[in-house]
């Protein structure tokens, strides 16, 4: 997903340009800490105060270029209009946390008023038009069988969660001034391994798969995830 991201910034920014971004559940700093290495000026919103521990430890050990470029602050995704003035961002992720938003339509249109003219709103969900595949694949077939009327499910920490539909967020993302651009499947071939499964030998050719999937119809409409692009216009 990474490659996916890089190829969206390089295609609509000129070369070079630091770019102002926000990481909204930006987790343990991963993505967030990539940005600020690639030159980036980021900004990383997150909730849970382990998670902003370990991001904050990650981040005392870059070089003080890095520490300069990054900030992070514990808050609430849905509450960016107390942190920031609009059109503060040139990039806005928001990866991973629609899933746990009962009512996301605010959270989104709280993101693309952060952006600021022909921002960037890189969106990373659960595919809830693919549901029963998962359940599917390992044989629990009452399962899957529920999983193709519903956008709820329990995800592998035991939590109950909510899926997306590629129309859906299609609409609201039209409607809250950043239209989808483009989309990507993630995880096609690989969402059904089990936690701490051996990396392979091959892992080039199995994420050169997984990248090429990600971009073909019909593979990637059944992807695990979905990673949508909309543009502030």
């Amino acid at each position: 997903m990474a490659r996916q991201l890089d190829e969206q910034i390089v295609g609509r920014f000129p070369v070079g340009r630091r770019l102002r971004v926000l990481d909204v559940g930006m987790g343990q700093g991963t993505q967030a800490l990539r940005l600020a290495r690639a030159g980036h000026q980021v900004t990383g919103l997150e909730q849970d105060a382990t998670m902003v521990a370990v991001a904050r430890e990650s981040l005392a050990g870059e070089p003080e270029g890095i520490r300069e470029r990054m900030r992070i602050i514990e808050g609430d995704g849905r509450d960016t209009g107390v942190h920031f003035l609009p059109g503060s961002f040139d990039v806005v992720l928001c990866h991973g946390v629609l899933m746990y938003v009962e009512e996301p339509d605010p959270l989104l249109a709280g993101l693309a008023r952060m952006l600021a003219p022909g921002g960037l709103l890189s969106l990373l969900v659960r595919n809830g038009d693919a549901l029963a595949i998962r359940p599917g694949l390992s044989g629990d077939w009452s399962g899957a069988l529920t999983a193709f009327d519903t956008v709820s499910y329990r995800n592998r920490l035991g939590l109950d969660v909510r899926a997306d539909r590629l129309k859906d967020l299609t609409s609201t993302l039209a409607g809250i001034g950043a239209p989808l651009h483009t989309w990507y499947g993630v995880r096609v071939f690989t969402d059904t391994a089990a936690d701490g499964t051996e990396v392979p030998a091959d892992v080039e050719t199995l994420l050169a798969v997984e990248e090429k999937a990600g971009r073909t119809d019909p593979y990637r409409g059944v992807a695990a995830l979905l990673h949508l692009c909309g543009v502030r216009g």
